[in-house]
């Protein structure tokens, strides 16, 4: 019995692999997905490694490593992938739209498919936390901690908001040049920072800096960069000028925000940080290549597929899983290093390293929790057949049929 419980254990990863390997149309090109993948791994790892919660006099905040340990920068630019968001989300955009177009599809039916998936686990997300919020308040605790708390659960869905509208007037800027918006960052930058205009200006590039990545990607998909000189022009030229733009004209070199800095180059974008996503950009098209070789291995394509239909699940709840490790963690009476300690050595880096696997831990148990959100709804039809009915998926992304639940009850 125990052998043939381990043997079946065994193959059920490999049937899966199969099928979903069996499902994936031909013509598809995988590395979107990829890269998609690669960028919410990024802002995931980025999240846990530079977001410290301190455990102290009663409260619990917010501090960022990058204050203490400025060495610590260069995790910046590894992790704050957003460029490669909105890359990947023009080109699916803009291929899902002339798509929609070929078939004689309404803009509002497009539209309604492409935002229908972002709605319901959203709303999981906000009905959880209010739930959680009056609870918190209703114990006692204080409000500083309940405020740090929930700024880290809704700060992530800026993102969403952005990219919301960005997909929605994708008809309108699907062939406008980057350099429109891109000259749009760089005036903005000018009157800010030059000669002295109001800080609110900065909102603009909220859209301007976010549309670059977003025009490129559409580019992508009519055609356009598919030359490897391109993604080398962007790669270089795009860390020369950030290069430049940190070394001369006064930016700071962390990627993210850095409390107390007096300048964040993502709150609102700085041209810095538009210049250094068009670097992401080109390295992610240089990387299309060796992707799409490494994609024909059906484990490996496997682990990204389901990682993609399972995107918003891990970016929605990524933080989530963070706090309840450091919160359960605090019944340990002592503060833990790496997990509760202020983040101004070594040592805090190391531990945090060590708790990277207990996050991960605690975001599949969220996962199995709330990822049905993501997913559409279960029919039951003819002959005791039970399927999960999702929203239509634009072309680009991963295929429902790779992992659609299909069983006899």
């Amino acid at each position: 019995m125990l052998r043939e419980a381990v043997r079946r254990a065994t193959t059920a990863p490999r049937h899966l692999v199969r099928r979903i390997d069996a499902a994936t149309p031909v013509g598809r090109d995988r590395t979107v997905d990829a890269l998609r993948a690669l960028a919410i791994l990024g802002v995931v790892l980025g999240h846990w490694t530079v977001t410290a919660l301190v455990a102290d006099s009663g409260t619990v905040r917010a501090v960022s490593p990058l204050h203490f340990l400025p060495q610590l920068t260069p995790v910046s630019w590894v992790f704050q992938t957003l460029a490669v968001f909105f890359l990947v989300g023009g080109q699916v955009g803009a291929h899902s739209y002339a798509a929609a177009r070929a078939r004689g599809e309404s803009y509002g039916r497009w539209l309604g498919a492409r935002l229908s998936r972002l709605f319901r686990p959203v709303a999981a997300v906000l009905v959880v936390w209010s739930l959680v919020i009056v609870a918190l308040l209703a114990s006692g605790v204080r409000l500083e901690t309940v405020y740090t708390l929930g700024k880290l659960v809704l700060s992530p869905l800026w993102f969403l908001l952005v990219f919301t509208a960005l997909t929605a007037v994708t008809p309108l800027v699907a062939r406008l040049h980057p350099l429109w918006p891109l000259a749009v960052v760089l005036h903005v930058d000018l009157v800010r920072f030059g000669l002295g205009g109001p800080g609110w200006l900065g909102w603009l590039n909220v859209a301007a800096g976010w549309l670059v990545p977003y025009c490129l990607g559409a580019a992508w998909a009519r055609g356009g960069l598919r030359d490897r000189t391109t993604g080398w022009v962007l790669l270089v030229g795009g860390a020369a000028v950030t290069a430049g733009l940190v070394a001369w004209g006064g930016y700071p070199a962390s990627m993210v925000g850095v409390p107390g800095a007096a300048i964040s180059n993502l709150n609102p974008p700085t041209l810095a940080a538009v210049t250094f996503g068009l670097a992401q950009c080109g390295a992610a098209l240089l990387l299309i290549g060796p992707l799409r070789r490494a994609l024909r291995r059906p484990a490996l394509w496997a682990a990204v597929a389901l990682m993609n239909l399972s995107a918003m699940t891990v970016f929605l709840w990524h933080q989530t899983a963070m706090m309840a490790v450091t919160a359960i963690g605090l019944l340990a009476g002592d503060p833990l290093p790496g997990l509760h300690t202020m983040p101004d050595g070594a040592g805090w880096v190391l531990a945090r390293l060590g708790w990277l696997p207990v996050f991960a831990g605690a975001l599949g148990v969220c996962w199995a929790a709330f990822h049905p959100y993501e997913q559409g709804r279960r029919k039951r039809r003819g002959g005791g057949r039970v399927v999960r009915e999702r929203p239509p998926v634009p072309s680009g992304e991963c295929p429902p049929a790779a992992v659609a639940e299909d069983r006899r009850v």
